[in-house]
């Protein structure tokens, strides 16, 4: 039942106590239990929501849980299984004014067994998957290492050492197999999937596994030639620019790109060559320039 509000669907604001819980619960229990609305579709997808909505609130640890992390995080934290985990039918329908026959058999789909106190789908289900973001600097996504991240795991915190591999992309998923929500019924545990968010950096541009990196020179370095030191990820390099070389041309340094991910070698490094014009001149500097400009330069 994701995406609804467990409040809403008992009547209720966040935090609303226990008794006003319990009692707006068995109101509508009462109201839309499916022996008192036989054949009707619409009671008996309104008592499911409302006794999924009682299972969360009726307990103080998965109401501390949804309190705080809404119905989306809440999702994905906790499967059907949990969700219903140590909720006690016959108490509960007894309070309600109804027996405990095989309600859950015949409204949750057959197949519902006991199993302490609560009733799961006997069929195996694989468990939800869960879904987060890590982040990480442009130097970690170009050398990799390793990354802690923390997440709720059938409503307890658990921590995990993540193996960033070097060369990956902003954007990319790693898939952590078995930590997600618990199996139902003796399936399979879900899987935890994150989502890669790379920072930018003031210095390098990256397209694809190349590395853009602009850099300006005088007007007299781009038309008499200059040696100059670049930054790379592998440290200062020193290039030559060739004489007359044009605003935009890229110089290209070969193998000092991103490593390409899963694979051997690296991409390139392009230093992208601007020219670089004084906002203002000195006087022997705007005399120089007016003999060049009489001179056709």
């Amino acid at each position: 039942m994701a995406n609804v509000d467990y409040y809403q669907v008992l009547g209720l604001k966040k935090g609303a106590s226990p008794a006003e819980i319990k009692k707006s619960y068995r109101k509508l229990a009462v109201k839309y239990h499916p022996d008192k609305n036989p054949g009707s579709k619409e009671a008996e997808d309104k008592f499911k929501e409302i006794n999924e909505a009682y299972a969360v609130l009726s307990d103080p640890q998965k109401k501390t849980q949804y309190d705080q992390f809404g119905d989306s995080g809440f999702h994905q934290r906790f499967s059907q299984e949990d969700i219903f985990r140590g909720f006690d039918v016959g108490d509960l329908f007894k309070d309600a004014g109804f027996g405990t026959d095989d309600i859950f058999s015949r409204i949750f789909g057959g197949g519902f067994q006991q199993r302490g106190g609560a009733r799961f789908g006997g069929r195996p289900r694989k468990g939800e998957d869960f879904s987060m973001e890590v982040s990480i600097s442009f130097q970690e996504a170009f050398s990799g290492g390793e990354k802690h991240v923390a997440f709720m795991r059938d409503g307890k915190r658990e921590e995990l050492s993540v193996k960033i591999p070097e060369g990956i992309e902003n954007g990319a998923k790693l898939r952590l197999h078995g930590k997600g929500g618990n199996g139902i019924g003796g399936g399979p545990a879900g899987d935890l999937y994150l989502t890669v968010k790379v920072s930018g950096d003031p210095i390098f541009h990256r397209e694809g596994d190349d590395i853009i990196v602009n850099q300006e020179v005088r007007f007299s370095e781009a038309a008499l030639g200059a040696s100059l030191d670049v930054h790379t990820m592998d440290g200062t390099k020193r290039i030559k620019v060739p004489a007359g070389i044009q605003p935009g041309t890229k110089i290209r340094l070969k193998g000092l790109g991103f490593p390409h991910l899963g694979k051997s070698g690296r991409g390139d490094l392009y230093v992208r060559v601007g020219v670089k014009v004084p906002h203002q001149l000195t006087g022997p500097q705007r005399e120089l320039l007016e003999e060049l400009a009489k001179k056709g330069l």
